[in-house]
């Protein structure tokens, strides 16, 4: 007997059209011949099948009414980038229902969405991180103070955010305001970070019962300064280079770093976590507890340099949980 299976996408942060693109190709890849796949879109006004225009499911069991008959779901495959999905609120409500879902557990996923308190959260782990600080919405804070801790230039980023959205590479004091109100625009919390100069890759990690394995590194080169959301999403913008042209000792080490990233933390699912080399250390950038999944995406080259199909991971992913 078929499981049914709900796709959650869209949620209600700059993501949203990344979520939808995504869930297309999910939904793609999903094996047909195991699976009712059911899209459903989360937003501020509720969940719908298959969108906006659809019918509203039953929040109180997560359940579906279609011609007369009740659908309830067996396994939620979430991927909604951002809010409600990757800050922890999503698998919460799932836990709360006893539906099993792709991703971390609630508690992990508010964890490292939010970057500051992750980078606190790993720092028994032997990773280098660039120096930071926390600013929240409507505290003071000195300019010249931030600079003398952290140098310039600096990256100033929303602290519960992805895609680089809100995110600014600032050079000089004139340009910290602008920086700070676009951060602002996008979270209550920012994170400013020291500029780490070197080679940006990223690794993906999946772990189930049945299959498990650190994937290929891939190091991204962006055609703009940083990887901003124009460079990740608009093609040309960026190479992504599978495996990264890193040497050998650095290729394992990170990893090692991923696969007890990972571990400590309790993740669950396919992840991916950033890094930048350099002089051949690594230092950790932030970790993706629902990375892209559009055909360019980071995670899917991984798994076909690696040998796998993303049908098969998916499968790995969802029969985890029975």
């Amino acid at each position: 007997m078929k499981r049914n299976i709900a796709v959650l996408y869209g949620g209600y942060s700059s993501e949203y059209d990344i979520s939808v693109k995504s869930s297309k190709q999910v939904i793609n890849w999903l094996d047909k011949n195991k699976y009712n796949v059911f899209p459903v879109l989360v937003c501020k006004e509720g969940f719908f099948y298959p969108d906006k225009n659809g019918k509203s499911l039953n929040l109180n069991n997560f359940s579906i009414e279609e011609n007369h008959n009740i659908i309830r779901f067996d396994f939620a495959y979430i991927i909604i980038h951002g809010a409600p999905g990757e800050n922890g609120l999503l698998p919460g409500y799932l836990e709360m229902l006893g539906i099993p879902h792709s991703t971390c557990p609630s508690l992990v996923s508010a964890l490292t969405f939010n970057k500051y308190f992750c980078k606190q959260a790993i720092q028994p782990l032997p990773v280098n991180m660039a120096k930071s600080l926390l600013l929240r919405k409507n505290e003071s804070y000195d300019i010249k103070q931030i600079i003398k801790h952290l140098g310039l230039p600096v990256f100033v980023k929303p602290n519960n955010g992805g895609s680089s959205c809100g995110t600014s590479k600032v050079k000089s004091i004139d340009e910290f305001e602008h920086a700070l109100s676009a951060a602002f625009n996008e979270d209550n919390e920012v994170i400013i970070e020291e500029f780490i100069q070197g080679i940006e890759i990223s690794c993906g990690v999946v772990k189930t019962k049945t299959f498990s394995a650190v994937l290929p590194i891939t190091e991204i080169v962006p055609k703009k300064e940083f990887f901003d959301y124009e460079a990740k999403y608009t093609p040309g913008m960026s190479e992504e280079i599978t495996p990264a042209r890193i040497p050998h000792h650095v290729y394992e080490t990170c990893q090692s770093y991923t696969s007890q990233i990972y571990d400590f933390l309790g993740c669950k699912g396919v992840v991916r976590i950033d890094y930048i080399v350099r002089n051949q250390q690594l230092y950790f950038l932030e970790i993706n507890t629902i990375p892209g999944m559009s055909e360019a995406s980071i995670i899917p080259q991984q798994a076909r340099y690696y040998g796998i199909s993303m049908t098969e991971l998916l499968s790995h992913i969802i029969e985890d949980h029975f």
